[in-house]
């Protein structure tokens, strides 16, 4: 462990794929996630395992594990550069969100999106996720690392701003590792003629 707290692994996930350069009013961080579920898409012979890649690529979908989405619509196809519409749940200072797909890597399992609008304080918003395979109590796992970048409003200090950020960060994080640990452990318990 370093100083903050981060294994030499994940700092180093971090400082190769998470590069974020804050300005003077802008407030910054890395939040790690361990999930007991693997990575990948696992494909069997009739269906689709649903694992932690499979919910975080879906930049059409973010509703699957982010608690405080209703509802998304993306217009055309999903690649770079796609805009979604996203509707904010009631009891969170904002109602709707336009976001831009930045960047999503299937091999080295990243996604990057970027706020360009909508009802909210989170101006200049952009984030990176990132998950890398590990081990967890001896089955395949997932590290989950979720960066980030956003103007300080004003108003509000840096402290407050981070702590606001990471909070929905850490809900966000926590959802998806419930979805995919309640999957892999379906995954792993259901009876092999069922498949």
């Amino acid at each position: 462990m370093n100083g903050n707290g981060l294994s030499s692994m994940e700092s180093e996930y971090i400082r190769r794929h998470h590069r974020h350069e804050p300005a003077e009013n802008q407030c910054s961080s890395a939040l790690v996630k361990h999930i007991k579920a693997p990575v990948p898409l696992v494909w069997s012979l009739v269906r689709r395992f649903n694992q932690v890649w499979s919910l975080v690529r879906r930049f059409d979908q973010p509703q699957k594990y982010k608690p405080f989405i209703s509802r998304c619509v993306v217009q055309g196809n999903l690649e770079i550069g796609s805009l979604r519409e996203v509707d904010v749940k009631s009891g969170l200072p904002a109602t709707t969100s336009t976001e831009r797909l930045e960047l999503l890597d299937d091999d080295e399992h990243i996604l990057s999106m970027r706020i360009i609008g909508g009802d909210h304080r989170l101006r200049n918003y952009s984030s990176i996720i990132s998950l890398h395979p590990e081990i967890i109590d001896g089955r395949p796992g997932t590290l989950v690392i979720e960066s980030y970048v956003v103007d300080i409003p004003e108003g509000n200090t840096k402290d407050e701003t981070c702590y606001f950020v990471e909070a929905l960060i850490r809900c966000n994080l926590k959802s998806l590792a419930d979805v995919s640990e309640r999957h892999a452990v379906q995954d792993r318990t259901e009876p092999i003629d069922r498949m």
